[in-house]
């Protein structure tokens, strides 16, 4: 995987550029974010096709380090997925992301997700 500034700028246009679920920073423990694709993006066992899903951290008995992504309506669980933490310089206002870039005619794959105001992010495994 290869990443590049244009891959960071569109991960962090497409992140900040998201409508966001009012409750969003209400309930900063499961650290739910609506967050929009304008393309298919690769997470680990599948590609997302584009549009709005949620990401939240799950409450798997403890563990802070599993993400659920579902469709924005919560009517379609897509992934339950491990992570790793991993850290960032300063936090930032809304949600960002970022993508690696797989070559032509695949979907970027997607590496970290850091929540609004928060350092420590989930690195994809």
């Amino acid at each position: 995987m290869r990443f590049n500034k244009l891959n960071l700028a569109l991960a962090m246009l497409i992140a900040t550029a998201a409508p966001f679920q009012p409750h969003a920073r209400a309930d900063e423990e499961s650290q739910t974010a609506k967050m929009t694709f304008s393309a298919p993006v690769e997470i680990p066992g599948q590609v997302l096709p584009a549009g709005s899903f949620i990401f939240e951290r799950a409450d798997d008995n403890g563990l802070r380090n599993v993400v659920r992504i579902l469709n924005a309506d919560r009517t379609v669980l897509y992934a339950t997925l491990e992570t790793n933490p991993v850290d960032r310089r300063s936090p930032t206002d809304n949600p960002s992301i970022t993508l690696a870039e797989q070559g032509s005619g695949n979907p970027d794959a997607l590496v970290r997700w850091f929540y609004p105001d928060s350092v420590t992010g989930h690195e994809f495994v």
